[in-house]
């Protein structure tokens, strides 16, 4: 499936030398390896980030970004409403053999075109001629409201989650939702430090954070298998549930794709940091893939343990804490103590997670502010100098979110609504690329060269991707429960909706006359 295609030693020595004059503000050891050079040329795109993320600690930062494992227990609630364990078990089977199949197409395009941009970028190579611009742009926006919902909602999930540890050990506490939004912004403050000060030592931080991931994983899945009760496997695997009031089960099970869907949504963030990469073309698409590998065995093992340890679904709903899985914690130890150490484990890597989210959003937005995608891209397309990293894209991605945290002191309904755009924008960005790639397959020219290759399977992997992306994005859509209440009502068509509207106007007013598409800059006849 992996294909090397190497280049010729003395074009890549003169676009090298073509691109050390444009890049001098970064240091020459963090500059990249001579295929990175004549990327960046090829590309059209000045080198101003410091590229010095590896293989492992790429995987580090996905794997933390995602927080794959540690997200399956935070959506506990959702399972146990819509579909039961046994949809949790093989709806997720269902969902990685999809999502599999949607990041070994990223991982290609990321092979030929290693840009932060990512789909945006992509877009604007592959789609039609008459459709590039104007469907890289809606690309470019769905990520971006894609990235920065998931950075807040993280952000909430952790103030929130530390609100369900106190319930725990203290009866008499009351949720208030102010306090779980001064949380939230708390970390907020935390990330601050993490994406300026330390940034230059964020691949340090991301490999540490990538042995807690895996240590953590192994603390919480041992000891529920030690002291927690079993369930048969007929009513693990089998018994699904319908506490949604659906009319059917089959229907329950199917909304709560939720669950095991978005903690499989979001491997796109190693592409956002692919100019921070040493000989990113082959080593991002290997740690997109590695990453997605790592982390479906991970989530795949964290439920099989849910299933046969979770206990009373029903009692675990009503638990005070507001969180199904620190009750089950609790059910499993009998003991605050333990109890305890495993909650904050969760806490600590969902607070990695909301670091490493910041870094992938401010550079999504800073990438597609180079290319003037978004208002005030002047501003946003700038790169400290000092810290070189798009500080501006840092500062608006935190400042929305604790902005959105404050939507929850007025009302839970309309942050939920906000959030729940996450999965579906970003999904659709992924199936707006990947179609754009099979259009460029069926009636383009050959594709551009890569070191990462699907061969003469990349056709199949691509339609297959589609197929399966299609009824997955149209049931996130779907409420938990019914009869739909304004409370309970999934927004997320309607806030992608709006996300069109105000895309589409800024459009019409300014960004037609600024926004071009990156692939006026690609230069392709400097590629071998």
């Amino acid at each position: 499936m992996m294909a090397s295609l190497h280049l010729d030693n003395k074009e890549v020595a003169t676009t090298a030398n073509v691109v050390d004059e444009r890049i001098s503000n970064v240091a020459e050891r963090y500059r990249g390896t001579d295929a990175d050079r004549h990327d960046m040329t090829v590309l059209g795109k000045k080198q101003v980030l410091r590229r010095n993320f590896t293989f492992l600690t790429m995987l580090g930062f996905a794997s933390t970004c995602i927080a794959s494992w540690e997200g399956i227990f935070t959506y506990l609630n959702f399972v146990l409403i819509d579909g039961g364990t046994p949809l949790l078990f093989w709806g997720f089977i269902a969902c990685a053999t999809c999502q599999t199949l949607v990041y070994a197409s990223l991982a290609e395009m990321a092979s030929m075109s290693p840009t932060a941009g990512g789909q945006y970028h992509w877009v604007s190579e592959f789609a039609p001629p008459g459709l590039q611009k104007v469907l890289s742009y809606y690309s470019g926006w769905l990520t971006a409201i894609g990235w920065q919902v998931y950075l807040a909602s993280v952000c909430f999930l952790v103030g929130t989650t530390i609100q369900g540890l106190i319930a725990l050990n203290n009866p008499t506490y009351s949720y208030e939702r102010w306090q779980g939004t001064l949380l939230a912004i708390a970390i907020v403050f935390f990330c601050v430090v993490f994406n300026t000060s330390l940034a230059s030592r964020l691949p340090i931080i991301e490999a540490f954070a990538l042995m807690l991931h895996i240590g953590g994983f192994f603390a919480i899945i041992i000891t529920l298998w030690a002291t927690a009760p079993r369930r048969s496997a007929s009513v693990a695997l089998l018994e699904f549930t319908n506490n949604g009031g659906w009319r059917s089960t089959g229907l329950s099970a199917m909304i709560g794709l939720l669950a095991p869907m978005a903690v499989l949504v979001g491997y796109d963030c190693s592409v956002h940091m692919s100019e921070e990469i040493q000989d990113a073309s082959i080593t991002l698409p290997r740690a997109i893939m590695g990453s997605v590998v790592l982390n479906v065995t991970l989530v795949f093992t964290a439920i099989v343990t849910i299933c046969f340890t979770v206990g009373d679904g029903n009692a675990l709903l009503e638990s005070p804490t507001g969180y199904a899985f620190i009750q089950m914690f609790y059910d499993a130890t009998q003991s605050y103590a333990g109890s305890n150490v495993m909650v904050a484990i969760i806490i600590i890597m969902l607070s990695a997670c909301a670091f490493s989210e910041v870094a992938a959003c401010s550079r999504q937005i800073w990438s597609f502010a180079r290319d003037a995608g978004l208002p005030g891209h002047s501003w946003l397309s700038k790169v400290s100098p000092s810290w070189n990293i798009p500080l501006p894209g840092v500062i608006v991605s935190l400042t929305i979110s604790a902005l959105l945290s404050l939507i929850n002191i007025g009302s839970s309904v309309a942050l939920n609504a906000i959030t729940s755009l996450g999965a579906v924008a970003t999904l659709c960005s992924y199936f707006i690329t990947i179609g754009c790639l099979v259009h460029r397959r069926l009636r383009g020219p050959p594709l551009p060269a890569r070191r990462w290759s699907l061969g003469s399977f990349g056709l199949i992997v691509n339609i297959a991707a589609l197929l399966l992306l299609t009824p997955l994005i149209f049931f996130l859509t779907w409420p938990l429960t019914t009869p739909v209440t304004a409370e309970g009502m999934n927004w997320s068509s309607v806030m992608l909706f709006g996300v069109f509207v105000i895309a589409t106007v800024y459009y019409i007013v300014k960004g037609r006359h600024e926004y071009v598409g990156p692939v006026v800059h690609v230069k392709r006849d400097v590629d071998t």
